[in-house]
């Protein structure tokens, strides 16, 4: 049954790339093979929206495994209101993305409303419009507040599992809280860092939301997942589209083997200790 459910979905899109299909002209239906795919590769769309995608998913995974270390760092020491301030970390990762992306949108980056402007405001620096001037960032930037909270859970879970006697001796021999964690937390975190990185962008790839909300593929913003809709609902190209998904489930089944890889290497690694 589980086959079924998730097999039988994609052999009808690869059975529709292969067909000349456009809803505007549906009696023009007729199998062309792999000509989708000829075109979709050689358009440069394809190219464009693959540099896209590599730059939001890089730059928001970089930025949300940063801002992850730091706040599972916080966290990893007792202190009052720690539960809750736990609970207020992870929320954004519990929100809906579409509606992620309005607040940010309307609350946060409006030109004339938006409270970052209004904070420049009090500094005497002008208002940025964000999703024009400024489309990539703004994208990375709700994208890294959205997923920080995934990767610092992660990363949390690796500090915590740390030997705190390890971290003691080191003291004592005279080593100082820098020295501690570049030489013996940070190579204990390397295994949870990657898996946080790996398991962050198979899901970042498939990212549609915040970039269908706020910058609707302009500026450079244009990812795959928001080509293959394009394609789909405002082209109406389904066979095109349907070759762009085939893609895209490619590419995101070669990251989510190597992942696996580096999960199962991760928990060898682990039985061995």
């Amino acid at each position: 049954m589980a086959i079924v459910i998730t097999q039988v979905p994609f052999l009808a899109t690869i059975y529709y790339s292969m067909q000349r299909w456009n809803l505007q002209r549906p009696g023009d239906q007729a199998f062309v093979g792999f000509e989708n795919y000829g075109r979709v590769l050689s358009n440069g769309a394809f190219l464009e929206s693959l540099l896209a995608t590599v730059l939001v998913t890089g730059g928001a995974v970089l930025f949300s495994v940063l801002l992850g270390l730091g706040m599972a760092m916080l966290l990893d020491r007792r202190f009052i209101g720690q539960g809750i301030a736990r609970t207020l970390l992870i929320t954004p990762f519990l929100m809906m993305p579409a509606a992620a992306a309005l607040i940010w949108k309307w609350s946060m980056l409006d030109s004339n409303v938006g409270m970052i402007n209004w904070a420049f405001s009090l500094l005497g620096i002008p208002p940025i419009a964000w999703n024009t001037d400024l489309p990539i960032v703004t994208i990375i930037m709700v994208l890294t507040w959205q997923f920080s909270p995934f990767m610092m859970l992660i990363i949390l879970a690796g500090l915590q599992s740390q030997p705190q006697d390890v971290l003691e001796a080191a003291s004592v021999d005279g080593a100082g809280p820098v020295r501690s964690f570049l030489f013996m937390t940070l190579p204990h975190l390397r295994t949870y860092i990657e898996l946080a990185v790996l398991l962050g962008t198979i899901m970042l790839l498939q990212v549609f939301d915040p970039i269908a909300i706020m910058t609707r593929g302009t500026g450079g913003t244009k990812t795959l997942p928001y080509l293959l809709y394009e394609r789909a609902f405002v082209g109406l190209e389904v066979g095109e589209a349907a070759a762009y998904g085939v893609l895209t489930v490619i590419l995101t089944i070669i990251v989510a083997t190597v992942a696996l890889r580096t999960l199962f290497k991760i928990f060898r690694t682990e039985g061995v200790r």
